[in-house]
């Protein structure tokens, strides 16, 4: 497993609103299987819980022991076939930052444009 990316220990930083509990949400080592979900979903929509080293890296890193929740949300549908833009979002409670006095959500999203064979559309139309 790779280490947690510095773009998502930042993107943690940003706060969020409350995080909906993880109930029964698909466990993921990373979005791309949600990813591909919302391809093929008819809401376009998929979600699931970050578990594994990642997880575990997020969790001690901002002390806490919140599950790491991800949604994924169809955006926009390409011309080329499987290919769309997703919205990601990661977001996790009582993150504690260093030097803040309290710990509370946090958020990160992201836009991409994402295709069943993991690569961009080669159309923007």
């Amino acid at each position: 497993m790779k280490p947690v990316s510095p773009l998502l220990g930042l993107g943690l930083l940003l706060a969020a609103g409350p995080t909906p509990a993880a109930g029964s949400r698909l466990a993921v080592e990373d979005a791309r299987p949600l990813m591909l979900r919302a391809l093929d979903a008819a809401d376009g929509r998929a979600q699931g819980v970050l578990v594994g080293d990642s997880a575990r890296s997020l969790a001690q890193h901002f002390q806490t022991s919140a599950p790491v929740l991800v949604d994924v949300v169809t955006l926009r549908h390409f011309s080329q076939p499987g290919c769309r833009r997703l919205q990601v979002t990661f977001r996790q409670e009582g993150v504690r930052l260093t030097g803040a006095d309290l710990a509370g959500p946090r958020s990160l999203a992201f836009g991409i444009n994402f295709c069943r064979d993991g690569q961009p559309p080669r159309s923007l139309e």
